[in-house]
């Protein structure tokens, strides 16, 4: 392992925000310098060119009429028989879709019990409006539901076959090295997101193209800097996104558009059928990217006081004129049926296509990988004072619209599933 020690770092976000990121940057600059003998742009043209090559091949997939996104049979994943060819093949692009990780009928039960949860409590309403910033591109009121304890939403999270399919997406990383365990690949923490409901004629902004992980924190605390160490030292072949070494551990900087948990995969569950054209999932199918991403503001052109884009409280963005080579590899995915699961390594680059006239339901419960760790148990504890209430979990807007909900979920409901991935 390559020290970090002679870094300067901030476990709270710092004051004077342009200081400390003019700070990092000379010291990043000149570590990558010292360790490798060779200047960021040189280390920088290595990731370009391992990315080039990476959306060659996506692009010459689709080209050939191919899927860019892995698909996966849930029986298979069941019966202990996925090849090693398809591990390989996800691990390569770092998504996936799961065909039948829950059956049709049950799916869409879910989705019609969602409906009678949310009008029979008054949902619409009482409801005021996005709470975030980001979520108002979409447009269609609502279309992301701030609803976290529908039994529906809870049966899904606490499924064997839910527990099956996070268990398989776990053991695709290295949960065990420098001599430590950085998380448990066989037991997940429950972590509750929304829901989205897009009607039949919606015309829908979409999601613009970004990331998830963190913001400044990533270069600024230690643990990032540990977890990201090779890159930071000119290293770019020994960069292994999907090694969870430190990360587990690393402290994040607050804001309501992060996820304060460590999350293997992000991921959702259809609950309609929606065509690979009506405004869905897109990625760029490359997990190494973030070794772009994180060395592209140590570039000559982004200005010293910045980083390229990045700023606390908001989503991590990616755009063609700062990340040319990266955005001409976003790639949609297949269609998909009620009780398909969707997946993508959290640190992957996505986005949700605007659609016009959108043909059909548009439904999904977001129930991500996230297994259990220091930091997931941290959380696990809040979600359970959430989840008492029926307030909204902590890494979400305050909005509680469930609080006086006398038909949402319980703690008494819990299954063992459940129990195990709040720490009770």
């Amino acid at each position: 392992m390559t020290s970090t020690t002679e870094l300067p770092h901030w476990e709270t976000q710092p004051t004077d925000l342009a200081a400390a990121t003019a700070e990092i940057k000379r010291a990043l600059r000149e570590r990558i310098e010292r360790e490798s003998g060779r200047s960021v742009e040189d280390v920088f043209a290595d990731v370009v060119a391992h990315v080039e090559a990476e959306v060659a091949d996506v692009e010459a997939t689709r080209a050939r009429g191919e899927e860019v996104w892995p698909v996966l049979d849930f029986a298979d994943i069941a019966a202990g028989e996925i090849s090693d060819e398809q591990r390989a093949q996800v691990r390569r692009r770092g998504c996936a879709v799961i065909r039948g990780t829950f059956d049709r009928a049950q799916a869409e039960q879910w989705d019609r019990d969602i409906v009678e949860y949310v009008e029979g409590n008054g949902f619409f309403d009482a409801y005021t409006g996005p709470a975030d910033d980001f979520f108002e591109s979409v447009m269609s009121k609502p279309e992301i539901y701030p609803i976290y304890w529908s039994e529906a939403q809870m049966a899904a999270r606490t499924h064997p076959r839910m527990a099956t399919a996070q268990g398989f997406l776990n053991s695709l990383w290295t949960h065990e090295s420098e001599g430590r365990v950085w998380f448990d690949p066989d037991r997940d923490s429950l972590y509750p997101d929304r829901i989205r409901r897009r009607p039949p004629g919606t015309d829908s902004g979409g999601l613009g193209t970004h990331l998830d992980p963190g913001t400044l924190d990533l270069w600024m605390t230690a643990g990032y800097q540990e977890h990201f160490r090779h890159l930071f030292a000119g290293d770019v072949a020994s960069y292994d996104p999907w090694d969870a070494a430190y990360r587990t551990e690393a402290a994040q900087y607050p804001g309501s558009t992060m996820c304060s948990a460590f999350r293997t995969f992000q991921g959702w569950t259809a609950l309609s059928e929606m065509g690979r054209d009506q405004g869905v999932l897109h990625t760029v199918p490359i997990p190494k990217a973030m070794a772009y991403l994180m060395l592209r503001p140590l570039l000559s052109d982004v200005p010293e006081t910045e980083m390229a884009g990045v700023r606390p409280n908001r989503t991590f963005p990616v755009n063609p004129e700062l990340h040319p080579h990266l955005v001409r590899g976003l790639s949609g995915i297949p269609d998909v049926a009620p009780g398909d699961t969707v997946w993508w390594h959290c640190d992957m680059i996505h986005s949700v296509a605007p659609v016009t006239d959108q043909q059909g339901w548009g439904n999904v419960m977001y129930i991500p990988a996230a297994p259990w760790c220091a930091k997931n148990a941290e959380y696990a504890a809040s979600v359970a004072r959430a989840l008492e209430t029926g307030n909204s979990p902590a890494d979400f807007p305050e909005e509680n619209y469930e609080a006086g909900w006398p038909d949402r979920f319980a703690v008494s409901d819990l299954n063992e599933i459940g129990r195990r991935g709040l720490g009770l």
